[in-house]
């Protein structure tokens, strides 16, 4: 995927996994709560029922949330297009590789990032190989379970010995500060 595309969210090009997989508590961001892997009983298909007035509908933590587009990454370029509801023995599989592509593309974001700072010349160039790496990558099922236990861990290790150059709250979501 060329770089301006790769994080761009393009909930028609998925399958409402957000929606399946990711879990969240009744409050002020959500009117009810819902369970990890349990579709929101507002889905209908793969589309909100109620996507125009979530805000009134006490759901802005919906309108807040992005997958930075691992949803739509996930749907197209790992499956084909083939969704869980059309194929409902994806779910799990699809679910699995939604989380991980999230992870994948968390990481290209935070590579992004650090394109902002004064990085040594071999610290640029293994930036940049990282980066290209994960996001010109056309990634397999196989490849996505994989990836937190080999290549995530080499990308948080080079990020760790740049850490410095990154603000704190970064550094919180890395677990690095």
């Amino acid at each position: 995927m060329p770089q301006a595309d790769c994080l761009k969210t393009d909930c028609s090009q998925c399958a409402a996994l957000c929606c399946l997989v990711l879990a969240f508590d009744q409050g002020n961001d959500f009117a009810f709560s819902k369970n990890p892997c349990e579709p929101c009983r507002n889905l209908s298909g793969h589309l909100c029922a109620i996507h125009d007035r979530l805000n009134e509908a006490g759901m802005p933590g919906c309108i807040a949330y992005d997958c930075l587009g691992a949803g739509n990454r996930v749907v197209q370029e790992v499956f084909g297009g083939q969704t869980w509801q059309q194929e409902p023995r994806l779910m799990r599989v699809m679910m699995e590789a939604f989380s991980a592509m999230r992870e994948v593309h968390k990481r290209i974001d935070l590579l992004r990032a650090a394109e902002m700072f004064p990085l040594e010349p071999h610290s640029e160039q293994e930036r940049r190989a990282f980066q290209d790496r994960l996001e010109n990558h056309r990634w397999s099922g196989t490849e996505l379970n994989e990836f937190e236990a080999e290549l995530a861990l080499e990308i948080d290790m080079f990020l760790y010995g740049i850490k410095d150059h990154f603000p704190v709250d970064i550094l919180a979501s890395l677990k690095m500060g």
